[in-house]
């Protein structure tokens, strides 16, 4: 253990692996039909072996590891990597990796690294329908499963319910979309907001089809 490990009392698991796929970190504040999102960085999911187990694991990594490695799927790599301490905030098991190694690089031709996070901000996203996501969107770049914080009352900020939503960056044409149901919020006194299709309408209303 290190000497940080014996200071914050963190015992960082090793793990290795190739990866399956990369897809962007971004955590949802929910308040009412007001919401802001937090560009936290990537994760990695992936096909290793962790404790000596072996299994399929995600480990949530920075912007700036990113960019350092620009990890895709195919990529067979290393670290070391702590439990997350709150699972309703993060959409890995694993993050505050470190040591990061990229041990062999996918062959060439393979899947492009995602792009920088502010391509995701400036693209905007339409929510996706939650089965479709797990059947056909899991391994895709453009693919975002975002954990949800929402403020239920403004003037109560500690009352707060969590949740998971998963929205889709990609092109407008693509065949395996599906939207799904609309997500409703909670608010003060029972009331309820409904996020409706001119939400994800406008935030992608700069984008064409094919874009």
């Amino acid at each position: 253990m290190s000497r940080r490990e014996r200071v914050t009392g963190e015992e960082k698991l090793s793990w290795h692996g190739e990866i399956l796929a990369v897809q962007p970190r971004i955590r949802l504040m929910r308040s009412f039909d007001e919401r802001s999102h937090g560009y936290l960085g990537y994760v990695l999911k992936m096909r290793g072996q962790i404790a000596e187990e072996s299994r399929e694991l995600t480990v949530a990594i920075g912007k700036g590891a990113q960019a350092k490695h620009a990890f895709r799927a195919g990529d067979e790599v290393s670290g070391k990597a702590v439990p997350v301490a709150d699972p309703r905030l993060e959409p890995a098991e694993l993050y505050k990796a470190s040591a990061l190694k990229l041990l062999a690089r996918s062959p060439p031709g393979a899947t492009a690294p995602p792009p920088a996070l502010e391509v995701y901000r400036a693209r905007g996203h339409r929510r996706l329908d939650a089965r479709t996501y797990e059947a056909k969107c899991r391994c895709c770049i453009w693919g975002c499963r975002m954990p949800v914080e929402m403020i239920i009352d403004q003037w109560n900020p500690s009352q707060r319910r969590y949740r998971f939503e998963t929205f889709c960056y990609g092109p407008k044409s693509c065949p395996a979309y599906r939207a799904g149901p609309t997500r409703k919020v909670a608010g003060r006194k029972g009331m309820q907001w409904e996020e409706e299709d001119w939400v994800d309408e406008e935030a992608t209303a700069h984008r064409g089809p094919d874009d």
